[in-house]
């Protein structure tokens, strides 16, 4: 991996701007992690019979963001990037997929999520989830959000470490 660029939250600000931050960091933790791989080692499993990968990971965290952003706030019918049932599942099988796709597809989302949340009059604002038929608050969702990540960051951590031998940050 290269040098860390990730911006850290900030020690001392509103809510919004520090669930706004803290999403961004852990974004950014992501793609550090995927730094300086091909397709080749971003497709390696943890183990098998795990699909589990980096770019599984990615598409994984496509998957997430626009379930809980596009999907609760503009368009319950959306269907899923990688799936058309509904499979959440689907997204890990990075078997036949490249950076370019995933990345492309992952940044596209976080793009759709950060114009979401910055249109959004406040962190009260509610949308329908799906899933659950039931209201979620844009706050539920950035916590959500980010908790997704954070346990996601965990995993790329040792599928990295698998790859190349470093020790996750």
């Amino acid at each position: 991996m290269t040098d860390d660029s990730r911006v850290g939250p900030p020690l001392v600000g509103s809510e919004r701007e520090t669930l706004r931050a803290f999403l961004d960091y852990h974004r950014a933790t992501l793609a550090m992690k995927c730094e300086g791989l091909d397709d080749y080692q971003l497709r390696q499993r943890s183990m098998v019979p795990s699909t589990l990968s980096l770019l599984g990971l990615v598409r994984h965290m496509a998957e997430v963001e626009r379930t809980w952003f596009r999907r609760v706030f503009e368009d319950n019918d959306i269907p899923l990037v990688w799936s058309d049932r509904i499979d959440f599942q689907a997204a890990y099988d990075a078997s036949a997929s490249t950076r370019a796709e995933a990345f492309s597809a992952w940044e596209a989302e976080v793009e759709h999520s950060r114009r979401i949340e910055r249109e959004a009059a406040s962190l009260d604002v509610t949308g329908v989830q799906p899933r659950w038929e039931q209201e979620v608050s844009l706050r539920m969702v950035m916590v959500h959000v980010l908790l997704e990540y954070g346990r996601h960051n965990g995993h790329a951590d040792f599928l990295r470490e698998g790859v190349d031998g470093t020790v996750g940050a």
